[in-house]
């Protein structure tokens, strides 16, 4: 099944980096610092970036926070670091914006949650007060709603009316229509008091994936604002993972969304880059946008004893990743290569031709030999206990030759060598 046209929706600046239109998809995360820790925040910031965050959210929530801002982003500048930053704000954004204006100044985008951001009368003023600071600073805004803090009195109107249909929806339908209204209606007050529309993106997170589906259908059908996706509160590992490129597949397989956040729990210790990291996979193995170069790896049987092709596969995978932010201005379309590391003769040779480059290891028994395929013809043979660092200079080395501004070759025009056996550090 292929790819359905993308939603049409305008295009929103967050800094520099375009949201909506006809422009890719971008990937975004969020830091767990402390903000008011302006350099560990921008270590961490930095980090992301360097990951591929192509914009990178901030908690501001204290004085403390909104103060030092500004700095981080100084941080980041003087690091090379252009990355955007949006403000999350709770319960007393409107005070911090108009109290800290290096902090309104700073950021590339605020993000609103309307069910927190004030109740009764004070919502609509408080609400108010930080559009207006989007609009004199010439800030574009999320509006993001969550099921969990949802305004709770639009949830008890909406309950009230709901209960005197002759067919009043589910409970599940109704929280969703609350979801959709609470985020279009605020949009609209936004236009209201001055915001264009090409300022505002809209969210409506929830942390069930068929509920996710289904809000996100409903409300790209009801606007052209561009939509950020993401499951909040996805969890942690492999649960927070599945369940975050389930609910995202299927609406980007829709052609909905325009930003997207994996929003997973780290483990303790853990970096906070692998939220990027799946992010990023999620858009590359559905083809809709390359990043980093991708590995492919067979799972393992009853052949492949050894772990060897296991442990090159992640090494080579943790090689190419760490030179893409080298590689990425050096090399242009490098993020497009395909790498194969396969445990033994049943698939390997197979696979190995399909990818740019690929090596067939020995199994358990076979001859201990690895031939290397680039672009699909055998060029070398290596044996020994060096194939891994050998395969990776074979892999640098193509990189250089193919991708290099001026010198890039097309599979098609790439030069076979004569295939060859190099014994390498040979036992």
């Amino acid at each position: 099944m292929s790819l359905l046209p993308r939603r049409a929706t305008r295009r929103v600046m967050v800094g520099h980096v375009p949201v909506g239109g006809d422009v890719p998809v971008v990937v975004q995360s969020m830091t767990n610092t402390d903000t008011a820790d302006a350099a560990g925040t921008a270590q961490q910031v930095f980090e992301l970036w360097q990951a591929g965050s192509e914009v990178v959210r901030i908690t501001v929530n204290s004085p403390e926070a909104a103060a030092q801002v500004g700095e981080i982003r100084r941080r980041l500048d003087d690091m090379g670091c252009n990355v955007p930053l949006v403000g999350d704000f709770h319960f007393n954004g409107h005070k911090l914006l108009a109290q800290y204006p290096d902090c309104a100044r700073a950021l590339a985008k605020y993000r609103i949650n309307p069910g927190n951001v004030g109740k009764g009368s004070k919502r609509d003023e408080q609400f108010g007060a930080m559009i207006e600071a989007a609009i004199e600073y010439g800030k574009p805004v999320r509006i993001g709603v969550n099921w969990g803090s949802l305004d709770q009195a639009k949830m008890a109107r909406m309950m009230d009316e709901n209960a005197k249909l002759a067919q009043p929806l589910s409970a599940d339908a109704l929280m969703r229509e609350a979801l959709i209204q609470s985020a279009l209606e605020s949009a609209a007050q936004a236009e209201a008091l001055g915001l264009p529309a090409d300022r505002i993106i809209i969210s409506c997170k929830v942390s069930a994936v068929q509920d996710l589906i289904k809000v996100y259908r409903d409300l790209g059908a009801r606007c052209d604002y561009p939509l950020h996706l993401g499951l909040t509160e996805a969890g942690m590992g492999s649960k927070g993972i599945v369940a975050s490129t389930a609910a995202l597949s299927v609406l980007l397989q829709e052609g909905i969304g325009d930003t997207i956040r994996v929003s997973l729990t780290p483990e303790p210790g853990e970096s906070r880059t692998k939220e990027v990291v799946v992010a990023q996979e999620i858009l590359q193995t559905m083809g809709i946008r390359s990043f980093t170069p991708l590995v492919t790896a067979c799972p393992g049987c009853g052949r492949t004893t050894s772990t060897f092709f296991q442990e090159l596969a992640q090494n080579i995978q943790r090689y190419l990743r760490e030179q893409m932010p080298v590689w990425r201005a050096e090399f242009p379309g490098v993020e497009t290569l395909n790498v194969a590391v396969m445990g033994c003769v049943v698939n390997g040779p197979g696979e190995s031709k399909l990818a740019n480059i690929g090596i067939s290891l020995p199994g358990t028994g076979e001859v201990p030999v690895a031939p290397v395929f680039v672009d699909g013809v055998k060029t070398v043979t290596l044996k020994g206990d060096g194939i891994a660092e050998a395969f990776q200079a074979i892999v640098d080395g193509y990189v250089r030759e193919h991708y290099a501004e001026g010198g890039k070759l097309r599979r098609s025009q790439a030069t076979a060598a004569a295939p060859k056996i190099i014994p390498v550090k040979v036992l």
